[in-house]
């Protein structure tokens, strides 16, 4: 019943998002109970807890962190099927923080300071999350980066993860700026 259950929402992920998920499959054969678990982990975001400009640029800052295509193909569907702007996800992969407007820019800054453990950096930027949108969103920004790494990393890991790619924005390639997250 589980195997059965896990395999649907994979067809469904890949029908939906046209996303290669043969490694969520390798999982489901060798230990349904860990891809659920991992299912149930990389849900934990409150996505009503943050303005979703800024839930997508943590989480894309994430995902550039770990991977240079698909996953980061997918995140950015989602984020576009959230109602985030394409011109803003463009800003956000080419690292145009005035393109992004304020609310992106912020949560990507964080995002990247994050990953960098750059707390000189990161601490009044998480008071400026606090301070406009609450303890909530920050859990959830801190959680969108943090899941949005889970996915690539467990494909690399399990060895499926060997292609670039380009990624595409509303129908148009969009350019990708792999910034190191240490140079935040």
């Amino acid at each position: 019943m589980l195997r059965t259950f896990l395999k649907a929402g994979i067809d469904k992920l890949e029908k939906t998002w046209g996303y290669d998920a043969s490694y969520m499959r390798h999982v489901l054969k060798h230990s349904p109970r860990s891809l659920l678990r991992f299912v149930i982990a990389t849900g934990m975001p409150d996505r009503r807890a943050a303005p979703k400009e800024a839930l997508a640029a943590a989480g894309i800052v994430g995902v550039l962190a770990e991977d240079c295509g698909p996953c980061v193909q997918i995140s950015v569907d989602m984020a576009a099927a959230s109602g985030v702007d394409p011109a803003v996800l463009r800003a956000i992969l080419a690292g145009d923080e005035a393109g992004m407007g304020e609310t992106a820019a912020l949560a990507w800054r964080f995002a990247r300071a994050s990953l960098a453990r750059d707390m000189e950096t990161a601490d009044p930027l998480r008071g400026e999350i606090v301070r406009r949108w609450g303890e909530a969103a920050l859990v959830a920004i801190g959680m969108a980066l943090t899941t949005a790494r889970l996915y690539p990393t467990l494909k690399y890991a399990l060895g499926y993860g060997k292609a670039c790619s380009r990624v595409v924005v509303a129908g148009e390639p969009a350019p990708v700026v792999h910034v190191p997250a240490l140079a935040a």
